[in-house]
Formats: structure tokens, C-alpha cells, sequence
């Protein structure tokens, strides 16, 4: 059964109402809240000077001390970069330690290295799935975003905007358990309103599947 079919329990649901507490990012400097229409959002203002292992995303907030395995993730998103063809916002799954994740890349335009599903395994990123579909960021508005993911058939569903019909899809087993995060490459944007279901699960080991509940 999918995780979206489930009652997935809520593991964290997030607004930045009081603060950002719940975050660790690779580099603070970069990440403020701030108000947007009169709600206040986590901004990611630039690229971090973090430099990861692996090539993969600089700018990433994971959620602290929540590990889960099958999982749905829905947030209200807004990219504040100027349009070119790699804007993005990404988001972060079944993260293990910074040389084994998978990134989800919203990228305007999509190629190989844009506008696709990710792996991260003690290597250069590689696009499980080569999508045609870019995203159509609309400036100055938020967006909705719905990441599925069950860890027993590998599969990995995002939707964005229409909540029926995902516009990627893909399927890997190589990581079943780990944090959730979000961010960018290298671009800016707002979060808001982060709910996170899932199956909270103890740590495993790196790159194997996850303990028994």
C-alpha cells in the first residue's frame, strides 16, 4: 500500500510562527524568517557556503531528530529568484548523512541536471528519472508542493499545485529511512507551512534498509 493511502501519523507540522528551532542548516547566515503578506516564512536568502562531499545542493535545513521512512510531506512554496532556467527549491528525503540522500530539484527548465529526482550516494548526484517536465514557477506567488514516498515499493510520487496528478514520479529502494530537509541549489525562496506524516522509524545503518518499528 502506498504511504498516501495510509493514515500516516503526524510526525511535524511547521508554520515558523515562533521560530525555526526545529532546523539545522548548513549555513545559518542564509536563512532568516521573515513576513510575507502578513505570514511569517522560513527565507532562504542565497546560496550557503557550504560545500557538500559530493556535487549536489549547498543550501539545506533538515529537520532535527525526526527519521521516517514511508512518508507524505505537503509545504507552501515560493521561489523569490529571478527567472533563468535552473531556479529552484529542493527538497531533501531518506537523508543519512551528507554523501547519501535523495533531492527532489524543482528546477523552471528540466535537463539532466534540472527539474529532476535525485540520488546522492557517495558520489556526484544522478538523476533517477530523466522528466521532460519543467516546473512553472509563477513570480510572486506560493505554491503547493506533495511529496510521497513508500519505502517498501520504492516509489516516489511529487505533485505540485494539482494534488491528483504528480508531475514526477520514480522508483529506487537504495535509502529507506532518514531525515527530511529543504532548500536549494543555489538559489532563494520562502517555505511555509510544512506538515510532515510518516512512519517514525530509529536510525539504521548507512545505506541499508531500516530497523523494524
Amino acid at each position: 500500500m502506498l504511504a498516501e493511502e495510509k493514515e500516516l501519523p503526524v510526525v511535524h507540522r511547521e508554520d515558523f510562527s515562533k521560530d525555526a528551532s526545529a532546523w539545522q542548516t548548513t549555513d545559518d547566515s542564509k536563512w532568516k524568517l521573515t513576513t510575507v503578506d502578513g505570514n511569517q516564512v522560513f527565507e532562504l536568502l542565497g546560496v550557503s557556503k557550504y560545500r557538500p562531499p559530493f556535487r549536489s545542493p549547498h543550501s539545506i535545513a533538515l529537520l532535527k531528530d525526526k527519521i521516517v521512512g514511508s512518508f507524505v510531506l505537503t509545504a507552501r512554496i515560493q521561489t523569490t529568484q529571478t527567472s533563468r532556467g535552473h531556479r529552484d527549491l529542493c527538497f531533501f528525503f531518506n537523508y543519512q548523512d551528507p554523501s547519501h540522500f535523495y533531492y527532489l530539484h524543482l528546477g523552471e527548465k528540466p535537463d539532466p541536471n534540472s527539474s529532476q529526482i535525485f540520488i546522492v550516494n557517495h558520489a556526484p548526484r544522478k538523476n533517477l528519472i530523466l522528466s521532460k517536465e519543467g516546473i512553472p514557477w509563477k513570480n510572486g506567488e506560493f505554491h503547493d508542493l506533495k511529496i510521497v514516498r513508500d519505502v517498501e515499493s520504492g516509489k516516489i510520487d511529487v505533485y505540485f499545485d494539482d494534488m491528483e496528478k504528480p508531475v514526477k514520479s520514480a522508483v529506487d529502494k537504495t535509502f529507506t529511512w532518514g531525515q527530511v530537509g529543504i532548500g536549494s541549489f543555489d538559489d532563494k525562496g520562502y517555505f511555509d507551512d510544512i506538515v510532515l506524516r510518516g512512519v517514525a522509524i530509529k536510525k539504521g545503518k548507512p545505506q541499508g534498509r531500516h530497523p523494524k518499528e
